[in-house]
């Protein structure tokens, strides 16, 4: 019985050094840490979603571990916690994914393992302390918190050393990102490529000789801000950004489609390049745009506005279902409301609800049912 136990003691020694042995070089597998700030909800949560809620999303929790909520998470599973905030390199999460622990599995299971980039975003997001903001998952019992539902809330200013130097509130950012690389701001541009860069930006056009020479001439301390408010007064500042807008409607002058047939909707364009210059509210845009004709008395400008739910594409090719591609283009202005008003992507709703989605499917055909509500034959396909 003695050489039996001294046979076990030996072969433990021996598993045991194969143990450590084989997590020693699997430490050396580990890809770095990416070399930048990640962010949860960018870098983090897609790479979850991805490649883990499928065993450990809220249908099922493997090892009694959830990571699409942010408590379950943290807390762990039957294995422990997952992580340890500032060591990657000893947190359950990257031994998991990276396969160097020695008694468990390479995740995902029976998936292809994560990428060493996607494992060094994770790495980094630990060792830079493992925030993960409370907004960053949806609630769904208060869809509110989601992020596009949050009004923004304006910074504090960071602090820097040469405060001398700033001259408004986005100087100090600039500034301290400067400070924090060591580098010092570059020298202040000539007034010529300054007002060369205000009036690109503002209307898209660079200034005329009479303007620069106006510019150079004005000696008072605030020439600079006359030329803003200028710029800002110039009908071309609607022309300017009103085309972002523009983008966002689908605006176009022809159908699209095989004929491709020209149309005349110039007059919601001239619609929002007013808007903007007369300085409309936003909320007022919006109302006018989704229901001008609705209003009391309503003016012929506000009928006008209307055209935001007239630019979806129209297929007059021969032999096409009429019904089929009015149902097309209603499907269109619901993405088209959702990507530019809401600031969501609202496309999975029209077939069922979606885990990060706020907006349910049930809600999504209340709304489809109000643009719906409505006859237009001779309406969408005349000109």
């Amino acid at each position: 019985m003695q050489w039996l136990w001294r046979v076990f003691v030996a072969s433990f020694v021996i598993f045991c050094q194969g143990t450590q042995a084989a997590e020693l070089r699997a430490s050396t597998k580990l890809p770095p840490p990416a070399n930048r700030q990640v962010s949860f909800a960018k870098d983090i949560q897609p790479v979850l979603a991805e490649t883990c809620y499928e065993c450990h999303g809220g249908e099922k929790q493997k090892g009694g571990l959830r990571l699409d909520q942010k408590g379950a998470a943290l807390k762990g599973g039957d294995s422990g916690p997952l992580l340890i905030a500032g060591k990657s390199g000893e947190s359950l999460l990257i031994q998991a994914v990276a396969g160097t622990k020695a008694d468990l599995a390479q995740m995902p299971r029976k998936r292809t393992p994560l990428t060493p980039e996607q494992i060094g975003l994770l790495r980094a997001w630990i060792d830079q302390g493992a925030d993960w903001p409370e907004t960053a998952m949806v609630n769904a019992r208060d869809p509110s918190k989601h992020w596009a539902f949050i009004p923004p809330v304006r910074p504090k200013l960071p602090g820097v050393k040469n405060a001398k130097w700033t001259r408004n509130p986005i100087d100090y950012f600039i500034l301290a990102r400067l400070e924090k690389e060591r580098l010092k701001p570059a020298a202040e541009a000539e007034r010529i490529t300054l007002l060369r860069r205000l009036s690109l930006d503002l209307i898209g056009l660079p200034p005329t000789i009479a303007e620069v020479d106006a510019f150079l001439a004005d000696k008072s301390s605030n020439a600079y801000e006359k030329q803003v408010e200028r710029l800002l007064a110039s009908p071309h500042y609607g022309e300017r950004w009103g085309r972002q807008w523009l983008d966002a409607a689908r605006y176009a002058d022809s159908d699209g489609f095989e004929k491709d047939k020209r149309r005349s909707v110039w007059f919601y364009r001239d619609w929002v390049i007013n808007a903007l210059n007369r300085d409309l509210p936003y909320d007022q845009f919006i109302v006018e745009q989704l229901a001008g004709d609705e209003l009391p008395s309503a003016t012929q400008d506000q009928i006008v506005a209307t055209g935001f739910l007239r630019n979806s594409m129209v297929n007059e090719e021969g032999g096409v279902d009429p019904e089929q591609f009015r149902m097309d283009a209603m499907f269109d202005r619901m993405d088209c409301i959702g990507k530019s008003v809401l600031g969501l992507t609202i496309q999975c709703a029209q077939c069922h609800d979606h885990k990060f989605d706020p907006l349910k499917q049930e809600e999504y055909y209340r709304l489809f049912a109000f643009l719906n509500n409505d006859h237009e034959a001779g309406g969408l396909f005349a000109r």
